[in-house]
């Protein structure tokens, strides 16, 4: 028998448009794919992303007739086990340029030992680390960013399906074990897997693409992609949805590149400085007071269980808890909340995302966060403060968002709901801060660090 190679998935679960697939077929005409449930990266994920990521895994199994070899450990031990045990002449993979997925590659090719580990592709329309300045410096703002990233350009579409390679039965392995089925308790989620990002991707072209420029801030309506869970683990690739809309000109496809712009910006940020995962960005920033003590706990419980009195903010916390998923601007509303009313810092608020979101992407997640505190790359000025009343008049003018997620209001008309003028209903709480006053609280430890 020819020796197979190894086609190892991580966050590219398709079949279409993926670059490792025709490496791999370079080297053989065989291949075993393999995805490995490694819980370094699963024990950080809540929930609904472990269970989006456990049924987008059958539907690429069913995909591939049931040919996918799904195991379990460290990538480090049990990646070489698996090449060993098939013989494989080396392990494909789309290149992960996180701090984490660069670590454990490394590290999974040293033990791989004379097998190489093939990185072709990524995520990403443009590699982190391509795009950089005349000088050689990674870019820190996005709109330059943005020009470069255009003019480079991104390649076409890979011509991959499951027939690029003959898929080797791997249900013979002693490695092998199920995929986990996980607790249906939580929220509902979207269909999984390829064929599921394309319905939805079509959908969204016919349908809200051309209303996406001015319709995306709305909260009251549906007018979102809702791509972001299958860009997270790859059902779908960028560089296909920016392929189908090239012929585009008008505002929705513009900002619609915009959007993956920054999605690939992030990434490029993360790339970089992979001390930001974790730190501010701007390190004047270390010096910023925050709260802290049990009061402070209370208010962070107060804002992530959706009862903070601000009802914009509520709504967005629970449909946070009731979809796995929150609207863009009110994820903004929210976090400069918790990092400018309540003076909470905000990798608190991206914990708590992380846990709850089945999008949750480490790069945009964490760096969305410090451009609404003020603390990242291209962030927004200090001084911005979201007044969380007036930016739920402006963005959910008839108040519908918030009556649909906090029944507590549900008998107050129109956009009275976000000022609550009568009062707050029986069962809602009042307000736990006047933002008028944390606002100058806010400005004043920022000017402290100026």
């Amino acid at each position: 028998m020819t020796r197979p190679t190894l086609v190892w998935f991580r966050r590219d679960l398709r079949l279409h448009d993926l670059p490792m697939l025709l490496a791999a077929s370079d080297d053989a005409t065989a291949a075993v794919a393999m995805f490995v449930l490694d819980d370094a990266l699963l024990g950080p994920s809540g929930g609904p992303r472990r269970r989006f990521l456990f049924e987008c895994l059958r539907a690429l199994d069913d995909d591939l007739d049931g040919r996918l070899l799904v195991v379990r450990g460290d990538p480090v031990v049990v990646v070489p086990a698996v090449a060993t045990e098939f013989g494989a002449v080396s392990v494909h993979v789309s290149a992960d340029h996180g701090p984490y997925g660069a670590r454990r590659d490394t590290a999974v090719e040293a033990a791989l030992d004379a097998v190489p580990l093939v990185r072709s592709g990524s995520p990403y329309a443009v590699s982190p680390g391509r795009i950089v300045k005349s000088d050689g410096t990674p870019y820190r703002v996005f709109t330059p960013f943005r020009k470069a990233w255009l003019d480079h350009g991104w390649r076409a579409p890979a011509a991959t399906s499951a027939g690029t390679v003959t898929w080797v039965d791997p249900r013979g392995s002693k490695a092998r074990v199920p995929i986990p089925t996980a607790a249906v308790e939580g929220p509902a989620l979207p269909p999984a897997g390829e064929a599921a990002a394309l319905r939805r991707w079509h959908e969204f072209q016919e349908d809200e693409l051309a209303g996406y420029a001015d319709g995306r801030d709305r909260p009251d309506l549906d007018a979102t992609s809702r791509m972001s869970p299958y860009l997270k683990f790859g059902c779908i690739h960028p560089r296909t949805m920016l392929r189908d809309i090239a012929g585009r000109s008008d505002d929705g496809a513009a900002t619609l590149r915009s959007e993956l712009a920054w999605r690939d910006f992030y990434a490029d940020v993360l790339h970089h400085r992979p001390d930001t995962a974790r730190g501010n960005y701007n390190d004047r920033f270390d010096a910023i007071v925050h709260d802290s003590g049990p009061d402070a706990d209370r208010a962070f419980e107060a804002w992530a269980e959706g009862r903070t009195g601000f009802p914009i903010v509520d709504a967005g916390m629970r449909q946070l808890l009731g979809e796995g998923w929150m609207h863009n601007r009110v994820r903004m509303i929210v976090a400069s909340f918790l990092t400018k009313d309540l003076h909470l810092p905000w990798w608190r608020g991206a914990r708590h995302f992380m846990r709850y979101l089945v999008d949750g992407d480490l790069a945009s997640n964490q760096h969305g966060w410090q451009w609404t505190a003020g603390c990242g790359t291209d962030a927004a000025p200090y001084f911005r403060v979201f007044n969380p009343t007036v930016q739920g008049e402006k963005f959910d003018p008839e108040g519908d968002y918030v009556r649909r997620w906090v029944p507590e209001l549900r008998s107050v008309p129109g956009k009275r709901v976000h000022r609550l003028p009568d009062g707050p209903p029986p069962g809602y709480p009042e307000p736990i801060v006047d933002h008028a006053h944390e606002r100058q609280v806010a400005l004043d430890r920022y000017a402290r660090i100026r």
